[in-house]
């Protein structure tokens, strides 16, 4: 009779574990998902039913009038114009700081290398504060500027620390070479190790995109120029206004076909698009450069 190999029979223990892993992978992912499709379903009923609770698993009263009103709110497109320019721009100051100086700590040659190793990871756990960094940017002259918004969080030391340890995969026998060619240390960043870093650079791009497209807190507290605001502050403006004006949902009747509540919703949806686009084109590279540079510390 023919043996089975080893290690190929599953317990009933490990069938009941992956069973159960696959149960709590599901839910926690309905649980992610159903606040972005309840945005949605709200963003396309009558705000009637929005409002007395009728809308929560399907569309009630389908409309696209809150989009339409979305469309034609004031200041909507110079926000998404603004976010635009934070996040293309943002992202292209991160990778430029965060790649450069990945690339020199990953060099055992760099003088005081493990000093300024330590001096960086320092910042991940321990930093000045809310109220220091705004009075730094006061004391600038930064306050309401654009460059505050692009170059005042120019790096974020986990992200470097990825790149860091990723560089550090790649061959030496490679720089050697390059270096016995002739090529310099620019030459041999740029056509080297960033050609060869694809992976972990759309995994940390996607990280840097992601925050600068969702932050508001930052712009928030430091813009008070209207038409230098990203999207999510006017989102924010928009919900306060909403919930000062209680009175607008005693006059929704059956008829209505939008309100500010919907038209919030339906700007949210709005606001999602540009990530859920982006996202399926750098999946490829997304597990792959997080492993990757992860290996090591």
């Amino acid at each position: 009779m023919k043996q089975q190999p080893a290690g190929s029979v599953v317990s009933r223990g490990e069938k009941v574990f992956n069973v159960s892993m696959v149960i709590i992978g599901i839910i926690i992912t309905m649980l992610a998902l159903y606040p972005i499709y309840y945005a949605l379903i709200a963003s396309l009923s009558k705000p009637l039913y929005v409002e007395n609770g009728s809308v929560m698993l399907r569309i009630h009263g389908f409309t696209f009038e809150s989009y339409r009103k979305a469309f034609q709110k004031e200041g909507l497109w110079m926000a998404f114009g603004n976010t635009f320019f934070y996040t293309i721009v943002g992202v292209l100051v991160n990778m430029i700081f965060s790649t450069t100086m990945a690339y020199a700590l990953s060099k055992k040659r760099l003088f005081a290398r493990k000093f300024f190793t330590l001096f960086t990871v320092f910042t991940m756990w321990f930093n000045a504060g809310i109220i220091p960094l705004y009075m730094t940017f006061r004391d600038f002259n930064l306050l309401d500027t654009r460059t505050a918004i692009i170059f005042g969080f120019a790096m974020n030391t986990y992200n470097m620390i990825i790149l860091k340890s990723f560089f550090e995969q790649v061959p030496a026998s490679l720089e050697e070479a390059a270096f016995i060619d002739g090529a310099t240390n620019i030459q041999i960043f740029t056509k080297i190790y960033l050609p060869l870093s694809k992976p972990a650079l759309a995994t940390v791009g996607m990280f840097y995109a992601v925050n600068r497209w969702n932050s508001y807190f930052w712009a928030m507290n430091l813009l008070n120029d209207d038409t230098k605001i990203p999207l999510q502050v006017l989102l924010k403006k928009l919900i306060v206004d909403q919930v000062a004006n209680e009175t607008e949902a005693a006059i929704i009747t059956s008829q209505s076909l939008s309100s500010p509540t919907t038209v919030i919703y339906a700007i949210m949806i709005l606001a999602m698009i540009p990530m859920l686009v982006a996202y399926p084109f750098i999946q490829k590279y997304f597990k792959t450069g997080l492993t990757l540079g992860a290996v090591k510390g």
